[in-house]
C-alpha cells in the first residue's frame, strides 16, 4: 500500500503554539511574553540579526520552556560552517520564513508575487559545541534608552489624569503620571505600548483592521500594540515591566488566532514594523552586537 505524504500547514503549527502558551499562562496579562531569564530578542549567533515577527515569539517560547540563558540561535549548517557541532539529541525550534513565489495568473498572463511559508529549525547555542562565551553588548542604561526612545519618537506625550490611552483625534499618548506607577519599568512598558499605538496613524504606519477583524479589531490592535513594545523593551534590556492600566484582552485574542492562522503573522509582522520605527526614530541599531552609547 502507497503511503501518502500528509502536508505540514506551517502557518497552523506555529499559531496552534502560540494558542496553548496564552491558554497554558505562560503569556499572561502580567507577563504576556514569557522570556528567559537572560531577556532581550533572539538573535542569530552568527550574524547577530535578531529574528524577526512570530519567530520572536517562538524562541521566548522555547528559551523559556527550557531554560535556556543565552537568546542565540543558528541553524545545524550554521553550526557546521564555524566548526561547530550541535550535540547529539539536541532539540531544535521550528521557526517559518517567507519566501516570494511566483505565480502567473493564467487569465491576464501577469506575474504576482506571493509569500510562502517555509519551515527551517535553529539550535540553541547552550547545546552546540565550540560556541564562545556570551558577550556582553549595548553598554546603555535601559531606562535611558527608553526616555530616548519616548522623546525621539516626535510623539506629543502627555502625563496627566488616571487613565492610559492613545486619543487618534488629536494624535496624543496619554498616561498617569509616572511617579503613579508601581515601578519605572511597569511605566515605561505602559509608555512604550500606548507609542506602539501611535506608529499606527496614518501618517505612519497607517493601520487599520475593521474589515477582517470586525468586532476584534480593537483588542487586535492591542495585540500588535503589547507586542511592539515588548520588542522595543527586550532590545533595550528591561524586561522587567508589567502593563498597567490596561484591560485584558486574552480572550478576544485567543478567538482571532483560532479563527484565522494568518493573524499571528498579522500581529508580529506590524509589530515589528512598529519596531523597526521607533529604533530608527530613536537611533538604536536594531541589530544585537554592535557597541553603542547613547548619545546625550
Amino acid at each position: 500500500m502507497k503511503s501518502v505524504k500528509v502536508k505540514r500547514d506551517i502557518k497552523q503549527e506555529v499559531t496552534d503554539r502560540i494558542v496553548k502558551a496564552i491558554e497554558d499562562g505562560r503569556m499572561s496579562p502580567a507577563n504576556l511574553w514569557a522570556r528567559n531569564a537572560a531577556g532581550g530578542l533572539p538573535v542569530n549567533y552568527g550574524t547577530k540579526t535578531p529574528y524577526s515577527g512570530a519567530n520572536v515569539l517562538l524562541l521566548w517560547l522555547e528559551a523559556h520552556d527550557r531554560g535556556f540563558q543565552r537568546n542565540e540561535w543558528m541553524t545545524y549548517k550554521q553550526a557546521q560552517a564555524i566548526g561547530a557541532q550541535v550535540r547529539r539529541g539536541a532539540k531544535g525550534c521550528p521557526l517559518v520564513r517567507f519566501n516570494q513565489v511566483e505565480r502567473v495568473d493564467q487569465e491576464t498572463g501577469e506575474v504576482e508575487f506571493f509569500p510562502a511559508p517555509t519551515g527551517f529549525t535553529v539550535f540553541n547555542v547552550e547545546e552546540i559545541d565550540g560556541i564562545a562565551p556570551a558577550a556582553v553588548y549595548d553598554p546603555f542604561d535601559p531606562i535611558d534608552a527608553a526616555e530616548q526612545i519616548i522623546s525621539r519618537s516626535g510623539a506629543c506625550v502627555r502625563e496627566t489624569g488616571d487613565r492610559a490611552f492613545y486619543r487618534a483625534s488629536t494624535d496624543e499618548c496619554f498616561l498617569p503620571q509616572r511617579t503613579r506607577f508601581k515601578t519605572a519599568a511597569n511605566f515605561y512598558h505602559v509608555a512604550l505600548h500606548e507609542l506602539s499605538h501611535w506608529t499606527g496613524h496614518p501618517s505612519r504606519l497607517a493601520r487599520e483592521f475593521g474589515a477582517r477583524f470586525g468586532d476584534e479589531a480593537y483588542a487586535f490592535e492591542e495585540l500588535v500594540a503589547e507586542l511592539g513594545a515588548a520588542f522595543c523593551l527586550a532590545r533595550i534590556g528591561l524586561d522587567q515591566g508589567q502593563l498597567e492600566y490596561h484591560a485584558s484582552y486574552l480572550d478576544s485574542w485567543l478567538r482571532v488566532l483560532k479563527r484565522d492562522r494568518n493573524a499571528i503573522f498579522t500581529a508580529a509582522g506590524h509589530a515589528a514594523r512598529v519596531f523597526s520605527l521607533l529604533m530608527a526614530k530613536a537611533g538604536i541599531s536594531e541589530a544585537v552586537g554592535t557597541t553603542q552609547q547613547l548619545a546625550a
